[in-house]
């Protein structure tokens, strides 16, 4: 049963602020870890666990208000110096805003949340007291359901208005103990206040003007979202949406001059002015048309650091855990990209970053037996370079020894010891991103499988990204990663075969080369082709797409496909173009992305070259 039918927009109003806002608490208990006596931090802090507390009042989640309101006492007591914060006070804290969002998870499938675990609440209720507090475990809370809210609380006009049980009301919105604690009397003035207090509170999570909503193709009426469904929302300047709207009216006005023109033309008037008037329309559109496009990417676009907040938190918890002293740095968090690849890039650096903490750093006796600080610094940065987005993850750990990595794969079979002979330092580094691939003897709850690196290589080429490697023994290592700042629209090359038009990602094209018959060569059967002294694998389009071979190909395009190069032939090519991606829902052949127009109308299979080059055995 659902416990908040006809409140879904409340209720997911609720968790995108809440939510927000609980990510905003744990960067400022990042902040306060350094600065324990930072009044300011105190008071933002104990101001977000008060706003979530009403918030969740009113939607009656009474768990989750006694747990905010005792975090929020707790906050109360550090900022007036009747506590003093340490370690293992904020290891209660960090566990007690953990259960705050594993409550959020239940919220999200419209269940009421369980009580958090007791020791959670016990060691908060320690905290209040003054005694020492013991370490905590994780434990899961499972969502469970329970009585559904009261009419009142819905905003429902109930029969009989004038009979609505304040008392009960009351309680709904504050989890009846303030009153409690306070030792008020619940006469009628009190309870209006508090009602009032709690109608402020249902306004600040009501939705922005600005929010547009997304995509919710598949999504029914009545459809109860999961913890893993993403967001289908954004926010959106107003300044953007203006400018959209301009130009959206400034296309209609040249819009209505070309109908006009057109009709001009019809009826005979072919003259110069004429001519030049609707040359000059047409440019106008065209540079409307193109702004216009940027104008709706960019509202798409959205500031990573909404995602890289969440990794301080991740690293002090698995520092800790591992008896290392690491702090995270975050820069370029004010870099934008597309809120889809943003989403996209959670599990890739959730990877990178847990294995900079346990692979990459040191603990602090080895640090200082090694002359450095004891101290750990890992670095995730973003910025932007031309049409793409640049995220690396630094660390000043021990670094990584490339015949230690070639030994590890040789060992592992993942490669024969005549391949690995054949590799160079950054070549030998890539070995770690191979399935299976583990330095590790021994697995833990956090690393050993071999299962993490290849995850992020495979989420990385999804969003048309790549992965590079740098590191010195001793010195640190260095991930980068290269992304588009948008997968909506994709440069591509045009390549034609016979009278159909293909295209693939121009970030996988290097050059493109005249081929000639007397310039291929056999090499065990295969065609290749000699580039300044590089030997490289041949593969006709024609072959891969399964239209048999085509020895009459004229243009060779030299490709980089991760790790791989090779040319793909065709029998022509027709030009660079950026090009909007529809999807084949319905069918989809393999080795075919998507699918777009060209500028002559005709339709232009965009190609999965992953997928076409897995059939290719020994080709590359």
């Amino acid at each position: 049963m659902n416990d908040f039918v006809g409140m879904e927009e409340l209720l997911q109003d609720f968790l995108t602020e809440a939510g927000d806002m609980l990510s905003d608490v744990d960067s400022k208990l990042m902040e306060l870890e350094k600065n324990p006596s930072d009044s300011g931090l105190l008071n933002e802090i104990f101001r977000g666990f008060h706003t979530i507390k009403g918030g969740a009042g009113f939607l009656n989640a009474a768990e989750l208000v006694t747990l905010c309101h005792l975090t929020e006492n707790l906050f109360d007591k550090l900022r007036n110096g009747e506590l003093t914060l340490n370690a293992e006070l904020m290891d209660v804290i960090f566990a007690a805003t953990a259960e705050v969002r594993k409550m959020f998870g239940a919220l999200q499938q419209s269940l009421q949340p369980a009580g958090a675990p007791g020791e959670v609440i016990g060691a908060l209720k320690d905290a209040l007291s003054g005694k020492a507090v013991a370490a905590i475990s994780r434990s899961e809370a499972k969502p469970v359901q329970t009585a559904p809210v009261p009419a009142a609380v819905l905003g429902a006009s109930p029969a009989g208005a004038d009979s609505v049980d304040w008392e009960a009301l009351y309680n709904a919105l504050t989890g009846g103990d303030i009153v409690a604690q306070v030792g008020a009397t619940r006469d009628e003035k009190q309870i209006a206040a508090a009602v009032n207090e709690e109608e402020s509170t249902k306004k600040a999570f009501g939705r922005r003007s600005t929010d547009v909503p997304g995509t919710t193709v598949g999504r029914r009426a009545g459809d109860v979202p999961t913890t893993e469904a993403k967001e289908t929302t954004i926010r959106v300047d107003t300044d953007r949406l203006d400018q959209v709207l301009n130009l959206s009216g400034e296309i209609g006005l040249t819009k209505n001059r070309l109908t006009h023109l057109r009709s001009d033309i019809l009826q005979g008037r072919h003259d110069t002015d004429t001519l030049r008037e609707l040359d000059q329309s047409v440019s106008q559109l065209d540079m409307l048309v193109v702004n216009l496009q940027n104008a709706v990417m960019k509202t798409r676009m959205q500031p990573i650091g909404r995602l890289f907040k969440k990794y301080p938190r991740l690293a002090r918890d698995l520092a800790r855990s591992l008896g290392k002293d690491v702090e995270l740095v975050l820069v370029g968090e004010e870099t934008e990209m597309d809120k889809t690849m943003i989403e996209d890039l959670n599990d890739p650096l959730v990877h990178l970053v847990r294995n900079a903490v346990d692979h990459g750093v040191e603990i602090p006796e080895a640090r200082l037996a090694a002359g450095k600080p004891e101290k750990s610094i890992v670095e995730l940065t973003a910025r932007q370079e031309g049409d793409h987005i640049l995220i690396t993850i630094t660390d000043d750990g021990k670094g990584m020894r490339p015949e230690v990595i070639r030994n590890k794969a040789v060992e592992k079979g993942l490669i024969t010891a005549e391949m690995a002979n054949t590799l160079d330092e950054a070549r030998c580094l890539e070995l770690i991103l191979l399935p299976g691939f583990s330095t590790k003897d021994e697995i833990s709850s956090v690393s050993g499988r071999g299962v993490g690196m290849d995850v992020v290589k495979t989420n990385i080429q999804k969003l048309n990204g790549t992965v590079s490697i740098q590191s010195e023994a001793g010195k640190g290592s260095t991930f980068s990663i290269s992304l588009p700042l948008t997968l909506a629209i994709l440069p591509v090359l045009v390549l034609r075969l016979a009278d159909q038009s293909f295209a693939v990602p121009l970030s996988m094209v290097r050059e493109i080369l005249p081929v000639t018959q007397q310039e291929l060569q056999k090499v065990s059967g295969k065609a290749t082709m000699v580039v300044r002294g590089e030997v490289l694998p041949v593969l006709p389009l024609a072959q891969l797409i399964g239209w048999g071979s085509n020895e009459n190909s004229e243009v060779g395009v030299l490709m980089q496909f991760g790790n791989n190069s090779f040319i793909l032939t065709a029998d022509g090519f027709v030009g660079h173009e950026d090009v909007v991606i529809k999807s084949l829902d319905t069918f989809r052949p393999k080795g075919v992305a998507g699918v777009t127009m060209s500028s002559e109308g005709d339709i232009v299979l965009i190609l999965d070259i992953k997928e076409l080059l897995s059939d290719v055995r020994g080709g590359l």
